[in-house]
């Protein structure tokens, strides 16, 4: 998935120097959430891009397990599924797509469809070839 995310990274015109995946629980997240965006919210992910463009990206990836679980049973799709979709999510927010407006919303959306039909597409297959 590492090499999938970089690629897809890539291919959005973006250069990775390293990203961190930190896993956690939602009563950790909701602290980040609290004390660097000021939310009060539970939310599935918090992304911070650590390096100054255009120097390649150093980022920090905060994914919390227990949304996931939650958003796979929601819309009735695999864990697995919904943790590649926010783990998308997370490389789009880097390459600079927003999800606050609708349309906004809407193309984050596409594009994390799109990328996870090449993951799907490419099952048993090396990811890369389908970019």
């Amino acid at each position: 998935m590492k090499k999938f995310l970089f690629a897809l990274i890539q291919k959005e015109g973006k250069q990775v120097e390293h990203i961190n995946y930190i896993f956690c629980t939602d009563k950790y997240l909701l602290g980040i959430n609290q004390q660097y965006l000021n939310h009060n919210t539970y939310t599935d992910i918090v992304t911070f891009e650590l390096s100054e463009p255009p120097a390649a990206l150093l980022s920090d990836v905060y994914i919390s397990i227990d949304r996931v679980r939650e958003n796979s049973a929601t819309f009735q799709t695999s864990f697995l599924q919904e943790l590649r979709r926010v783990m998308i999510h997370g490389a789009l927010h880097l390459c600079g797509y927003g999800d606050k407006k609708l349309l906004q919303k809407k193309l984050m959306t596409q594009k994390e469809d799109y990328y996870l039909s090449l993951l799907e597409v490419s099952r048993g297959t090396d990811a890369l070839k389908s970019f």
